[in-house]
């Protein structure tokens, strides 16, 4: 089997996505890639990305190719999780308290940094509408952090988060208090529960 079927085989297993570094992984050249573009049968969709040309182009996932230690989180979490019908204006992730956000910050990205113990806490793997895998906080970390003061999320979008969480089925109240103590944000997120249970 040729490289370009190889790569044209494995794009097929992933929404007809393929990146840089699976290629690597996978043992072909780089230039197998550069081939497929130059003769048309795929293109590049971002920086590492590279898709067929009948596939919806996914911003989400390309972003969190480029930005591996990126979360989505915030208002862009609360669509993931289908607690908002508001399609994000800007994407927001969330990185580590080190992380440089001058390139995020280029591509339109808000970007979030929190110290070491916040960071890793209550991450999930979802799917973006178009089917890829991201990774994004879960429904009970993004529903505290909204409450944040810094996250600064209209009150409108607030409230019909938690409307929409208290319907859910798979809602996971002993959590989110865990979690408002963790992120302080306790009283506020009482005043939610309170009126909503």
């Amino acid at each position: 089997m040729t490289n370009s079927k190889k790569i044209m085989e494995i794009m097929e297993k992933n929404n007809g996505i393929i990146t840089s570094s699976e290629v690597t992984n996978a043992g072909i050249s780089r230039g197998s890639l550069k081939h497929l573009v130059d003769t048309g049968r795929i293109e590049r969709a971002a920086r590492g990305v590279y898709q067929t040309k009948n596939v919806w182009d996914d911003e989400m996932y390309h972003l969190q190719v480029r930005y591996k230690k990126g979360i989505f989180s915030g208002e862009t979490a609360l669509f993931l999780h289908d607690l908002t019908d508001r399609t994000p204006m800007q994407y927001q992730m969330t990185f580590p308290s080190s992380y440089n956000l001058t390139n995020v910050k280029h591509n339109k990205v808000k970007g979030n940094r929190v110290i070491p113990k916040l960071y890793e806490m209550g991450v999930v793997v979802v799917k973006t509408p178009a089917g890829n895998r991201v990774r994004a906080y879960s429904v009970e970390r993004t529903l505290c952090d909204i409450l944040r003061k810094q996250n600064d999320v209209d009150i409108q979008v607030v409230s019909e988060a938690f409307k929409r969480y208290v319907e859910r089925k798979d809602k996971n109240i002993p959590l989110l208090s865990e979690y408002g103590k963790k992120l302080r944000v306790e009283g506020r997120l009482r005043a939610y529960l309170e009126v909503l249970l």
